[in-house]
């Protein structure tokens, strides 16, 4: 199995206001390398107290840290052309889609698909789906709300579904679990239920 899993931790309730950015690259069905970039973002120093209590970032962590367009210099090389995954992957594709527009910045091309949805599908039945609960039901034991962090628990919960459904490919996994994939590029972002939204 050969997937990226993403996670943005954001600074305010604006979607293009990420503070940190994690990666975390699966290869041969293994955690290969994790990633992760805290940002300064546009908004600096304001910073939304409900979005502190969630992840701990204050201004004063990113004050030095590279501002996005910085950031995406590497980050873009490594999911240019990749399968993404992110834990509610609607949340993590707009702030991408939204930050991208509102730096200027170049938009990769790839396609993604919803850990969420995945689990629902692999493992239907349970009370919450979210990646703490999801973790905690599988051994997975990390630090929550950091990206680096939720980006490679959302990659292990996905090898967990992989095993769980004996399926020894991200392609063979999607498809035995019946989960539609996104795709983004720089004319369009299609989400995995079909909608189009044109870019540029």
């Amino acid at each position: 199995m050969d997937f990226i899993a993403l996670d943005f931790e954001t600074a305010t309730n604006e979607a293009d206001s990420p503070c940190e950015m994690g990666l975390a690259i699966v290869r041969g069905g293994e955690v290969r390398e994790v990633r992760n970039w805290l940002i300064k973002p546009r908004q600096w120093p304001f910073f939304s107290p409900f979005t502190m209590a969630v992840h701990g970032i204050r201004p004063e962590h990113v004050a030095n840290a590279p501002a996005f367009a910085e950031v995406w210099e590497e980050a873009m090389p490594l999911m240019q052309g990749n399968v993404i995954t992110a834990h509610n992957a609607a949340f993590d594709m707009n702030v991408l889609r939204s930050t991208l527009a509102s730096h200027r910045l170049p938009v990769p091309t790839f396609s993604y698909f919803c850990s969420v949805t995945l689990s629902k599908r692999v493992w239907p039945g349970h009370r919450s789906y979210g990646l703490g609960a999801m973790c905690a039901l599988h051994g997975i034991r990390f630090r929550h709300h950091r990206a680096g962090n939720d980006a490679e628990a959302a990659a292990r919960l996905v090898l967990c579904a992989g095993r769980d459904a004996g399926a020894s490919t991200t392609e063979q996994l999607l498809a035995q679990s019946h989960v539609k994939r996104g795709a983004l590029n720089p004319q369009e972002h299609r989400t995995p239920g079909g909608k189009v939204i044109v870019l540029g």
